[in-house]
Parts: C-alpha cells; structure tokens; sequence
C-alpha cells in the first residue's frame, strides 16, 4: 500500500493540472487520440472521410524514432503567404495566461516533438480536452502541450486558418521565439507523404452544396441546393436532389445585326451538379514517392437548356461565364486534414457561322469523371470518363448555316492552395442544315439536309502542383486529353 500509494502522489505530481477524468483511457466512442493514431503501423488502411466540425491540426516529425502523423493539440493561430511565418498556438497558451513550467522555452526539446508516448495521460486524452488547460508540467518530455514544443523538421497539416484560407500543409525550418499568440516558426511548402508515409487511403466525400461560396455573374442567375435535414435554398431548392447544387441562368446573346424579335438570341435553363472528391493514396514506394496516387473530381450531372435565335457568327467560341463557385472541403484521411480546394465556373460557350436560326432545347443526365493517376512506372497519368444521355425536347432550325452551343462546367482540383487539376465538362448541342425546317417531339417538316446533334466534350489538364503529393517533378503540365461523345437528336441527313 505504501508504494501504490507514492506511485499515485507521483503521477498527480506529473499531471496536476489535468482533470480527474482525463487519465484513464478515452471511450471507444471518443475522438481517436495521439495514441491511437500515432503507433507505427505498415501498410495500414486509413480512412478517408469528410472531417468533423473540431479539426484536429496532424503533425508528424520524418527522422524520429516516432515520425508517425498524430493529431495534436497544436494550432495555426496565424500565417503569412508571403514570408511564409507562421504562428503555432496551443489550447494551453490561449486558456491558460501564465503558469509556472518545468521546461525552459528557450530549450528546444530533445524529444521527437509532439509524439506523446503511448502510455503517457496525453496519449490517452480525448482529442476533445483541448478545451481545456493542459498543464506544461507534464512529465513526458514528448508532450505536445506547449508552443515551444515545435521543432526544426516538424510537418504540419492543418485546416484553414488565419492567412491560409485554403489550409496549410508545411514543414518548420527555424523556430524564430515566442509570442503573446504562440511560437513564431519559418515554413516551407511540405509533401503529403511526410505524413501519410507507407500507410494506405482511399474514398470519396461529397461535396457540400451549403459549403460553395457563389458569385453569380450575370443578373438572372437563380442559385438553389439541399442539404440534409431538409435545409433547402433557392426557388428550386425543394425539389433539387439532396447534395446537388443547381443554377437556373437566363442571358441574351450576340445577334446577327439589326436581327429581328424573332431572330434574338438567348439561352436559357439550368446545371445540376452533385459534386464529389475523389482521393487515394498507395503508400510508400521507390525513393520515399508514393506508390500510387489519385485526386479527382466526379458527380451526378443533369441539365435542360434551350438555345433560340440566330447568334452572331464566330469560329472561335465565346465563352460567357455566369457563375464562379468555390469551396473548401477538408477530408480526414486517418489523423491527416487533407484540404481540397475546388473551384467550379459555369458558362455559356457559342460558335457558328451566324447564318442559322435555331429553337432547339435537350435534356441531359449522367455523371462524369475526371482527375489524374499516379503509378511508379507510368508516372502521371489522365483519367476522364463521362456517362451521358440526352434527349431532344424541342427542335427548329431555319436557313442554311451552322451553330454549336455549350452549358458547361470548368472544374480547378487542389490541395493546400495547390492547383492539381484541371477539368472542363462542355455538353453542347450543335446544328446545322441547309433547309427551312420545324419540328415539334418526332414530327417534323422539311426540305433538304439537316441534323440536330447532342454531344459532351470533356478535357483538362494535370498541373506541376500534384507533385505535392510528393510524386517526382515532371517537365511540364500535361493534358487530359480529350473525351469526346455525341448523339443525333433530330435529323434528316448527315451534319
């Protein structure tokens, strides 16, 4: 009883100020902890799933005898872009305001820095305790409780924060002092495979409609989404699909000269798209580069649109946008908050030769994918695939001449402010004929040659940035190729 009892006045003495209920281990249904994610581990599956609403900030420390990524309690109280200084705080330096340490914070530690020992009350701690004072007296040397625990050679991931808006995935250089808000670090850019190492992952997370920051860009541009709970906004917003966004777009169009009322052009209807993010990775290979590595873009898309009138001639098309849309989401792959930036751009792309009048309208479904693969042998790769359907509603085209038109989407994929793809989905409807010809559903009139063709062209490119994965560099931005499909909607003859 003696020695049970100086064992228990020993670990108070180590721990004084974490509440009672904090040292035995966290429940199963508690947010894993340092501990749990942090035990060395080959070749372990991780899982890849939206992150929760209290992101853990990740930091691993390659070389150590512990260089496994763990959450930690550490967080990006500020960032500077351009100098690429950051300030890491911790939820001991922001609640609790001054109290006495066992370590000097001018003494770097000579531990791996926040990588808590598994047995040690840290280690057990749900990460939810960061709201509470974590006592800098800690007895484990490797404790990540206090600012000056970080370290030259730290990797760092974390959500978007003061200064990086699109996240921050960085590795410390120098550790500069102390501040009211924190350590003072000098960063650089980081790769993802400091931190994800030889382990595995692999999902797909639904992008948020509400998460979308919209700005439309035309005046008669109707923004509608559901969400779960039935939250819905817009005028359309009650019968969207859940998790699909939709923009309604009415514009007019360039008209041949002084064109008659029933020659102005318009186009008018709607996207609805339902967004996904794509993520894999195939742990370590040959010279510390993944194995295998994919990022993407996929979804459901559906749309009905018609174009009216005869549009001004142009052989180059003119692409008109209508809406920009940009999002944030943060996948939690393991202890890892991986952040995705996806930009989205809607847009009205004519070309003819100004010498058709048509009032055509199609109806289209299906889904797409696009993105870029990486193999060790193959290096990167392009991935696109698109299955679509269309339909005819309407068709009319008088006069001999030629027109194509397009309601696309242009689709920027990132990681960390990291520009890796480039997608562009175009489903267009083109005409053209030499005749006088009007046609309602399957009945139609006319005198000549002439068709109506629905179709999908699906490009891109891979950027240099998907390097950030910490693939080998390659020479230059290399191009999705081209996916190209169409359909016949209406017709006589060969286009």
């Amino acid at each position: 009883m003696p020695a049970l009892a100086a064992s228990a006045l020993l670990l108070a003495a180590g721990c004084s100020s974490a509440p009672p209920q904090a040292e035995p281990p966290a429940s199963p249904s508690a947010r894993p902890t340092d501990a749990d994610t942090s035990a060395p581990s080959a070749d372990r599956a991780l899982t890849v799933d939206a992150a929760p609403a209290d992101i853990a900030t990740a930091a691993a420390h390659p070389g150590s005898s512990d260089d496994e990524a763990h959450r930690t309690e550490l967080d990006v109280a500020s960032y500077d872009a351009k100098t690429r200084r950051a300030v890491i705080s911790t939820s001991a330096t922001s609640s609790t305001p001054s109290t006495p340490s066992n370590d000097d914070p001018g003494t770097p530690s000579s531990a791996p820095p926040n990588s808590p020992s598994p047995t040690s009350p840290e280690a057990s701690e749900p990460a939810e305790a960061s709201a509470s004072p974590t006592s800098p007296a800690a007895s484990s040397p490797s404790a990540s409780a206090t600012p000056h625990r970080t370290a030259v050679g730290d990797v760092i991931a974390s959500a978007p924060a003061p200064g990086a808006p699109d996240g921050l995935l960085a590795e410390v250089t120098k550790v500069i002092g102390e501040t009211a808000k924190g350590t003072e670090v000098q960063t650089k850019p980081a790769q993802l495979n400091a931190l994800l190492r030889n382990n595995t992952a692999k999902g797909t997370v639904p992008v948020d409609p509400a998460a979308f920051d919209i700005d439309t860009l035309l005046p008669d541009v109707d923004v509608s989404w559901k969400r779960t709970g039935d939250v819905h906004v817009g005028p359309k917003g009650a019968t969207v699909p859940l998790g699909s966004l939709r923009l309604d777009v009415r514009a007019a169009l360039p008209t041949v000269g002084n064109a008659s009322a029933s020659a102005a052009a318009s186009v008018s209807g709607f996207v609805q798209v339902a967004p996904q993010v794509d993520f894999r990775y195939g742990g370590e290979g040959a010279k510390a580069a993944p194995a295998s590595a994919y990022l993407g873009v996929s979804g459901k898309w559906s749309s009905d649109w018609s174009l009216k009138g005869r549009v001004k001639g142009s052989a180059t098309p003119v692409r008109i946008p209508f809406a920009t849309l940009h999002a944030d989401p943060v996948l939690q792959v393991g202890p890892v908050p991986v952040v995705v930036n996806l930009d989205l751009t809607c847009y009205v792309q004519i070309s003819g030769d100004g010498k058709i009048t048509v009032d055509v309208e199609q109806s289209l479904k299906g889904d797409f994918k696009a993105g870029g693969t990486f193999g060790l042998a193959q290096g990167w790769t392009p991935v696109s695939s698109s299955n679509m359907k269309g339909t005819g509603v309407r068709t009319s085209v008088t006069t001999a001449g030629s027109v194509q038109a397009a309601l696309g989407t242009q689709a920027t994929v990132g990681l960390y402010g990291s520009a890796g793809i480039v997608a562009d989905l175009a489903p267009y409807v083109r005409s053209k004929g030499d005749a006088t010809v009007i046609g309602n559903d399957s009945v139609f009139k006319t005198k000549g040659s002439w068709a109506v063709y629905g179709g999908v062209d699906l490009s891109g490119t891979l950027r240099l940035q998907l390097t950030i994965f910490g693939t080998p560099l390659f020479q230059r931005n290399i191009p999705l190729g081209s996916l190209h499909r169409e359909w016949k909607l209406a017709g006589t003859g060969k286009p």
